[in-house]
């Protein structure tokens, strides 16, 4: 009996030290990063970021996320995986505001701290929250289109996915935005487009092809996209049916495609995040708290505009297509 004893409280002694310790065998402090997805550029931007903080800081980042960005069991598989390894702390972008909220109270409870980056999540039970202001995004994309429409005419909102809380934001904020000019008619702004680009090429044109005119062209002015996949998914669609360049465009995030895209004018405008800066944030935020400094509970990483007139601005090609190859190898 008393080996049993002593075995069970060596156990106990385990799993305590476990939550506290979390680094690698070499002492270093190990960081898990939990993107949305793994096969968008934008989750190899936050990826460099993420490597950049490491490397300066002398940490060990660990990266795994989801093939797809709708794929929440395998977010929360990771999220325990890494609490059953004993990790420092936890970096995660949330596939779903609510799904996910339980998976990180668990860390949190293991003494496994959390920072949530790109997309809120409900509650309170994480460190800091790093992110774009993404209603603020919307807002940017509503006022450029009011600009280029002169504040008239019809415009379409195509939304991302449910659950989503960052694209939601975008998506209100536009629409609160437009509702402030009566000259704006917003023909549709509650169909979705989904995570897979091949799913939402067909979503795209299928809805599209309600507005088609006798002649063959579009009876809409402007459409809004609200991230990387949904953008380059409508391009698509609009190159295929000669519409790309005849109705105002505007989009969220970059790719090569879509900086081509927004080049040869058929996009009009990319409502631009800082990946690199978030990834970045989001490690050293994490790695501070663990050292014991006060962290902000909010912080916002910028957002901006890129047009084909200032595209090739120093800041902007910079924000557009980062150099990678610096902290990716």
């Amino acid at each position: 009996m008393k080996r049993v004893a002593i075995a069970v409280i060596l156990a106990l002694a385990a799993i305590s030290c476990r939550g506290n310790s979390g680094g690698s065998g070499d002492g270093k402090l190990t960081i898990a990063v939990i993107p949305k997805g793994t096969s968008h550029v934008f989750w190899q931007m936050i990826h460099g970021g993420a490597e950049k903080a490491a490397q300066e800081l002398g940490v060990t980042v660990i990266w795994r996320g989801p093939l797809r960005e709708d794929d929440r069991a395998s977010q929360i598989s990771e999220i325990e995986g890494f609490i059953t390894r004993g990790v420092s702390g936890i970096a995660i972008a949330p596939l779903d505001e609510t799904a996910l909220a339980l998976p990180v109270a668990d860390a949190q409870r293991q003494k496994i701290p959390v920072v949530v980056f790109d997309s809120g999540l409900k509650g309170a039970d994480f460190v800091s929250f790093v992110a774009t202001d993404n209603r603020q995004g919307g807002r940017m994309a509503a006022d450029h289109i009011v600009k280029r429409l002169n504040a008239k005419g019809k415009v379409m909102l195509l939304r991302y996915a449910e659950g989503h809380d960052s694209t939601t934001q975008r998506e209100e904020g536009f629409l609160e935005a437009l509702a402030a000019h009566k000259g704006i008619e917003m023909v549709s702004s509650n169909q979705y487009l989904g995570a897979d680009v091949e799913g939402a090429v067909k979503r795209g044109e299928a809805i599209l092809s309600n507005y088609r005119t006798p002649d063959g062209g579009l009876s809409l002015d402007a459409i809004f996209c609200v991230n990387e996949s949904t953008t380059f998914a409508l391009m698509r669609v609009l190159q295929d049916h000669g519409w790309a360049g005849k109705v105002k465009f505007v989009g969220f995030d970059a790719s090569d495609n879509l900086i081509k895209g927004l080049a040869d004018g058929h996009i009009d405008a990319l409502i631009i995040q800082d990946p690199v800066k978030m990834g970045y944030l989001a490690v050293k935020t994490l790695v501070g708290h663990i050292k014991g400094e006060k962290v902000e509970k909010r912080i916002d990483t910028g957002v901006h505009i890129a047009t084909k007139e200032n595209m090739n601005e120093p800041a902007m090609k910079e924000l557009l297509k980062p150099d990678l190859s610096k902290w990716l190898k």
